[in-house]
């Protein structure tokens, strides 16, 4: 009788064949599938010695963006906002191109012309939006109700193309969430927090990140995560107690008060009162955020994982963060925003260093999945209309 050929058995059917062995199975049959069980992808022992853990580079530099930033900015100007699609491929272009995992590098794969006409689109219902308030109120009054509606949809619709044009090893990402969920975690889970004083609002965090991260797929191999809620509470917790406390003791410290903040006989005490509470007020909210971004950040990193291909790693720390992007204020404010490009490239660089990756032992088995054609309306009209959701 001959042997099964077991070369195309999942690795549970081979331990199911394992356990069925009896005396009557050929030796030379229980040694062909002691083999195939020993080299399968998805043997622990296999994936443990096949595990590598390396880091995110980003190679790029502010001298090479620079260049492409300033035309960006003048062909920008020059075409009245239409060249800013081709403006924004050719950034991300370059932040992608420049981003290398395991040797290889991150490919941005949007067209500009998809970008321009969900520009076009945005533009024209955020104009329509103001012209119907402007003449009624009533109708200013539907067209946010509708918008509000609408917003889970636009979420759902920029994440699905920013995953869509992203693709490593030739694989693209996608994002599969769908319109019900993002209602209740972007609608209505906020609204309900309301209701709890905002206590509950850490959670709220959490469940919008799951939604998010949950969703993301590499080519037919899907992320998950496993986040806390505890840490999210921490976070949260731990950034509104810095500053409630930097405030307090930036109070006591500069001497200011509220009667500092209000118009008196003294024009100069007011201008200091006033400019010392702004600079509080930004110092405060670049640390908290820091702290909150950073945590978090980590948090996801540390906890997601997509399916037999890669973990992750983040170490970002708080002080970091905070000298980041305290620096970036003040250089952006001091050179007028010319310094954007040094801005972005030494931000680039620190997420990157921050990070790493395991690879897997089925990095190389990731099966492309067809995905259908991707509009960038979503995302043009959610940026006309100022909603962002960010990734990592």
């Amino acid at each position: 009788m001959d042997n099964k050929n077991y070369q195309h058995f999942s690795f549970n059917e081979l331990l199911n064949a394992q356990q069925n062995i009896g005396s009557e199975t050929p030796p030379q049959e229980i040694a062909d599938l002691q083999a195939v069980i020993s080299a399968h992808p998805n043997n622990p022992a296999n994936q443990t010695a096949n595990k590598r853990t390396v880091p995110v580079k980003f190679l790029g530099k502010t001298d090479e963006f620079f260049s492409i930033w300033i035309v960006n900015l003048l062909l920008t100007i020059v075409t009245l906002g239409i060249y800013s699609a081709w403006a924004t491929v050719r950034n991300n272009r370059y932040f992608y191109s420049n981003t290398e995992i395991d040797g290889h590098r991150l490919a941005y794969l949007a067209d500009p012309i998809q970008i321009l006409k969900g520009r076009i689109i945005g533009v024209l219902l955020f104009a329509s939006y103001f012209l119907a308030a402007s003449f009624s109120p009533i109708a200013a009054g539907i067209i946010m109700l509708v918008l509000v509606f609408a917003y889970p949809l636009l979420i759902c619709m920029s994440l699905r193309f920013k995953m869509r044009m992203t693709a490593y090893r030739n694989v693209r990402f996608n994002f599969n969430g769908k319109y019900g969920r993002a209602f209740v975690v972007f609608i209505l889970l906020p609204i309900m927090s309301i209701f709890t004083l905002y206590l509950a609002l850490p959670w709220v965090m959490k469940k919008v990140d799951q939604f998010i991260y949950d969703n993301i797929t590499f080519g037919d191999k899907k992320l998950s995560t496993s986040l806390e809620t505890g840490e999210y509470f921490i976070a949260g917790l731990g950034a509104a107690f810095i500053g409630i406390a930097l405030f307090v003791l930036a109070s006591f410290g500069l001497g200011l008060s509220f009667s500092d903040l209000v118009p008196g006989e003294s024009g100069i005490d007011f201008t200091l009162g006033y400019a010392l509470f702004i600079v509080t007020y930004v110092a405060v909210i670049l640390i908290c955020s820091s702290f909150y971004a950073a945590r978090i950040r980590n948090h996801i990193f540390n906890n997601s994982v997509i399916e037999d291909v890669s973990e992750f790693t983040s170490q970002l720390s708080v002080s970091q963060l905070i000298w980041l992007r305290s620096s970036n204020f003040v250089v952006i404010v001091a050179s007028l925003g010319f310094a954007m490009p040094w801005v972005k490239i030494r931000s680039a660089r620190l997420y990157a260093s921050a990070t790493q990756v395991t690879v897997l032992a089925g990095a190389d088995n990731v099966l492309t999945k067809d995905s259908q054609s991707s509009s960038a309306i979503g995302e043009e009209v959610a940026n006309a209309f100022d909603i962002d959701v960010a990734i990592g």
